[in-house]
């Protein structure tokens, strides 16, 4: 089968032939129509990630058909599906445990003509979406669900900021938190970005290259808000806690732009304001998730569809940062 391989430090992204892997015991080979690129997959080409590993079949999202079923698994035989990417999160519900990681490294990931996955974390294909647009979801999805649902407990007319909105994590969380009734305010790099977010629900955004940008986000807020997703941290983060409304909720997952300088934590204490990490999500969250989607019929937003022969372009563009949504390599 044909796979996207990280070869080796000198060679991360190599399209080759390699052979393909055999079910065993509750296990399934899904045949892959479409894979989705995450930064994660990015940060892992260029060095930048733990634990890497050569060679690995790089992926973390993806979408497909069963083609074969090892014992046990056979119900799954011929279904359209979806990986969840998040496994072996262990037994606590707050936390992941030792043994958890994500698909694509060290596993083999999606970034194939197929992809050898335990049947448990197979789900049905939400059947109002396409193979590339579900392949958008997973990791992503799970990120966003779980930091406004688990973690900031999300209400209908909570006022949402979004730092971010471009990346594909960022575009989840406007859907998610506009689909639960929330008022959304996002932050981008380019006003065409903020202009794509409008057309998704968001209330109003702001460049965050202005210098004024969180006067004028307390401003179109009408004072602050109650929940802040980033996934950036670095020196603007110092502005965030001001933003924020008392009982405010901050959650983070990524730190894109560095860590943070030194903090004045006055506002946190005096606001009396969360900060909030997370990482990817339980079986539980997933299964939620996808509820969540199929209930509001949420489509996600793919800005880009590579062929395979095309991965280093995408992955280009993904180092750009370029993308509003998803970045998606189609495998039919």
């Amino acid at each position: 089968m044909k796979a996207i391989v990280l070869e080796s430090a000198e060679n991360p992204l190599v399209i080759k032939e390699v052979a393909k892997p055999t079910p065993g015991p509750g296990e399934v080979l899904v045949q892959i129509k479409a894979a989705a690129l995450n930064r994660r997959d990015w940060w892992i080409t260029i060095g930048k990630y733990a634990g890497i590993k050569y060679p690995t079949i790089l992926g973390a999202d993806g979408a497909g058909i069963v083609a074969e079923a090892g014992e046990g698994a056979s119900d799954w035989l011929n279904k359209e599906v979806i990986i969840n990417p998040s496994h072996n999160w262990g037994e606590h519900p707050q936390f992941q445990g030792k043994e958890f990681k994500i698909l694509g490294l060290p596993d083999d990931g999606t970034m194939a003509e197929y992809v050898l996955v335990k049947a448990e974390y197979l789900y049905p294909k939400p059947a109002h979406l396409t193979f590339e647009q579900a392949a958008a979801l997973p990791l992503a999805g799970i990120t966003a669900y779980r930091a406004l649902f688990i973690k900031a407990h999300i209400k209908k007319g909570d006022k949402v900021l979004v730092v971010g909105v471009g990346a594909g994590t960022g575009s989840f969380t406007l859907q998610f938190a506009v689909a639960a009734g929330a008022q959304v305010f996002v932050t981008s790099s380019t006003d065409e970005k903020i202009e794509q977010a409008k057309q998704l629900g968001a209330a109003a955004g702001v460049n965050y290259k202005a210098q004024d940008w969180a006067q004028e986000l307390k401003h179109l807020s009408g004072g602050g808000f109650d929940i802040v997703v980033d996934s950036a941290l670095g020196p603007d983060f110092n502005k965030i806690p001001d933003l924020c409304n008392p009982g405010g909720r901050i959650v983070f997952f990524g730190g894109t732009a560095g860590n943070i300088p030194e903090l004045d934590a006055r506002p946190l204490f005096w606001k009396q304001l969360q900060l909030l990490g997370t990482t990817m999500g339980t079986q539980g969250d997933f299964k939620a998730m996808l509820a969540f989607v199929n209930e509001h019929r949420i489509v996600p937003v793919v800005d880009e569809i590579f062929p395979l022969a095309d991965a280093k372009k995408a992955f280009d563009k993904m180092g750009a940062a370029k993308q509003f949504g998803k970045i998606v390599i189609s495998l039919t």
